[in-house]
C-alpha cells in the first residue's frame, strides 16, 4: 500500500509538471506572432514615404539647364553689356556695390600703394553664361573673361577682392565649380542650352565706360587646348 502511494504521488507531479510545460509553449508562440506583425507596419512605412522624397528632389537638377559641374546660377542686377562668343552668350550684370574688406595685389609703382585698398568702393557683377549650340569641351577656363575700364590706365589688370563671404553677401558665386567637381584630366563638357555663372568685383568708377573680353578655347579627349579653335567677343557698357 505505501509503495501504491508513492507511485501515484509521483505521477500526479509528472501529470502537474506536463501540464505547465504544454501551457507554456502553447502562450510564447502567441506572443512573438503579436510582437511581430504589430513591427511590420512601422518598418515599412518610412521606406515607402522615403522612396518618392529622393525622386523629387532628383527631378529639378537635371531640369535646370546646368552642368552638373557648375554651382547653382545666380541672378539679379543690371544688364550693362551682351557678348556673343561663338554660339555662347555672356551676359554680364551689375549687381551691388561695397567696401572692400583688403587691399588688393597690385601697386601703383609711382608711389607703392595699392591700386585697391581697403575700404575703398569696389563694384559686383555677374556673368551668366548660356550655350546656344552644340556641347563644348571646355578647360578649367571655361570661358574667360576680363573686364576693363576704358580709361584704366595701368598695365596691370583691374585687381578685386577675394572675400568669400562679401561675395555670398552680394548673392554672386565666387566659383562656377561645385565642391568636388574638379577632374583631372580638365575637361568640362558645356551642353546645349546649359547656363552656369560666376561674378567678380573690381574698383568702382560711376559713370565709367567699360569694355569686356570673352574667348573659349575648347579641350580635345586628354584635355588639351585646341588653340586653332579659339573664339573670341566683346562687350561694351557702363558702370552706373
Amino acid at each position: 500500500m505505501a509503495v501504491a502511494a508513492v507511485a501515484t504521488v509521483s505521477l500526479l507531479a509528472l501529470s502537474a509538471c506536463s501540464g505547465d510545460s504544454d501551457s507554456e509553449s502553447d502562450e510564447e508562440p502567441r506572443a512573438e506572432e503579436s510582437s511581430a506583425s504589430s513591427e511590420e507596419p512601422t518598418e515599412d512605412a518610412p521606406a515607402e514615404s522615403e522612396e518618392p522624397t529622393e525622386s523629387e528632389d532628383a527631378a529639378p537638377a537635371g531640369a535646370e539647364g546646368q552642368p552638373a559641374w557648375a554651382r547653382p546660377v545666380t541672378t539679379g542686377g543690371d544688364l550693362i553689356s551682351t557678348i556673343e562668343v561663338g554660339d555662347v552668350t555672356v551676359e554680364v550684370y551689375q549687381v551691388s556695390t561695397a567696401k572692400a574688406t583688403e587691399d588688393g595685389n597690385f601697386a601703383d609703382p609711382d608711389t607703392n600703394k595699392p591700386l585697391l585698398a581697403k575700404g575703398d568702393d569696389v563694384v559686383f557683377v555677374n556673368y551668366v553664361v548660356t550655350n546656344n549650340g552644340e556641347a563644348i569641351d571646355l578647360g578649367s577656363s571655361l570661358v574667360n573673361i576680363s573686364a576693363r575700364y576704358d580709361d584704366w590706365q595701368w598695365l596691370q589688370g583691374m585687381d578685386g577682392v577675394t572675400d568669400d563671404a562679401l561675395y555670398e553677401a552680394q548673392g554672386v558665386n565666387d566659383d562656377v565649380f561645385a565642391d568636388g567637381s574638379y577632374v583631372d584630366p580638365s575637361i568640362y563638357t558645356f551642353g546645349p542650352g546649359e547656363q552656369y555663372s560666376y561674378g567678380e568685383n573690381f574698383k568702382y568708377q560711376a559713370g565709367s565706360p567699360i569694355t569686356f573680353e570673352a574667348s573659349i578655347t575648347p579641350v580635345d579627349a586628354e584635355g588639351e587646348l585646341l588653340h586653332d579653335q579659339n573664339v573670341e567677343g566683346e562687350g561694351t557698357g557702363t558702370i552706373s
